[in-house]
């Protein structure tokens, strides 16, 4: 998958950046002042299953999580340094569908936007 696509889609969000995270070497993925998407690679000695893949984390719902880490068990993981029941990391370095990883940026987007105050997603809505 060419995640250039995926990071094109990423920021296309309204009120959507993206900043390093020094600390951790990620990239992290924003709106309202909370992170929706981290892009990131784990080192090879990491603890299993994510020695070593390119990863992109994000926001799930529960229900969701469950039918694609049973459809994909190999590819779609509990969130990395996260929790695993309402965040997901997928690998992207496997055989995921490109629709399914957009529309899972998307999801991720409007999970967290939903949280933010009712001010800040009125302008978010009006771009």
């Amino acid at each position: 998958m060419d995640f250039a696509n995926v990071d094109k889609r990423l920021l296309s969000l309204a009120g959507a950046t993206k900043a390093l995270h020094e600390k951790w070497g990620w990239m992290v993925y924003w709106v309202g002042g909370r992170q929706f998407a981290c892009e990131l690679t784990v080192a090879p000695d990491a603890k299993a299953p994510y020695a070593g893949r390119h990863l992109l984390s994000l926001k799930c719902d529960p229900d969701r999580i469950l039918e694609l880490r049973a459809e994909w068990p190999d590819a779609v993981l509990p969130g990395y340094y996260s929790d695993g029941r309402t965040w997901i990391s997928v690998d992207l370095d496997a055989d995921l569908p490109e629709g399914l990883v957009l529309d899972l940026c998307d999801l991720s987007y409007r999970l967290v936007v939903a949280k933010l105050p009712k001010r800040v997603q009125r302008e978010l809505a009006r771009g």
